[in-house]
């Protein structure tokens, strides 16, 4: 697996190469000290995942985020910072990053999350999963406050149906498709269908566009 690195502190981003270089089978190919030369690198080495932090100069984390997936749809972000608001991982993920961790991450925690994010597979750190998910809870009880009790619920957005959003929730909580499918008692190939389908109308271009999507649109009740 061939990483880029990009955070604006020296000693960080030379830390996390000797790490993951000290990796088998990982390999580091680039080291940014902000986005815009992370978006350079990663163009032009092609890595398979970038490890993103968020605050650096000249372009934002979040911005350097967008711009590779835009342009390089193989590449994946995993995004490494110090901040765990939710302001910022709902900005890191709706840009694409397929992974959200902070620094007091351990060395293993980075590789599992590097090689899920290479899977196409959406690993968040345990305490910013749990924000995600009371963030949600809090806006799904202020519009149920809101809400007289003679009005009806609320359809579902963009024309989920029942069973599309149930399958969304469960990727909201980390879940393969393997999982999804033992847990619904369905065919993992009917579960591929519905994810294809929650992309297109959520308009997602994976799993972790697809679980920002959920908690804003208050779909992730716990």
């Amino acid at each position: 697996m061939r990483v880029v690195i990009a955070d604006d502190q020296r000693v960080v981003r030379e830390g996390l190469a000797t790490i993951i270089s000290g990796l088998a089978g990982l390999e580091v190919v680039g080291l940014a000290a902000n986005g815009e030369e992370a978006v350079a690198i990663a163009r032009e080495e092609r890595p398979d995942v970038v490890l993103m932090d968020l605050r650096m100069p000249v372009m934002d984390g979040a911005q350097a985020t967008a711009a590779i997936r835009a342009s390089q749809p193989a590449t994946h972000v995993v995004v490494l910072t110090t901040y765990a608001d939710d302001d910022s991982v709902l900005s890191a993920l709706s840009a694409g990053a397929s992974g959200y961790l902070t620094k007091d991450a351990s060395r293993d925690d980075i590789r599992r999350a590097l090689e899920a994010a290479a899977a196409g597979q959406t690993v968040l750190d345990p305490t910013v999963g749990a924000r995600l998910v009371k963030a949600a809870e809090a806006g799904g009880l202020a519009r149920a406050s809101s809400a007289s009790p003679a009005t009806a619920p609320r359809p579902l957005p963009d024309g989920l149906t029942e069973r599309e959003a149930e399958v969304l929730a469960l990727i909201a909580q980390g879940k393969s498709n393997g999982e999804i499918a033992s847990e619904l008692f369905i065919a993992e190939v009917t579960v591929k269908t519905h994810v294809n389908r929650i992309f297109a109308k959520t308009g997602s271009r994976d799993r972790a566009q697809a679980v920002a999507y959920a908690h804003h649109q208050g779909l992730v009740a716990g």
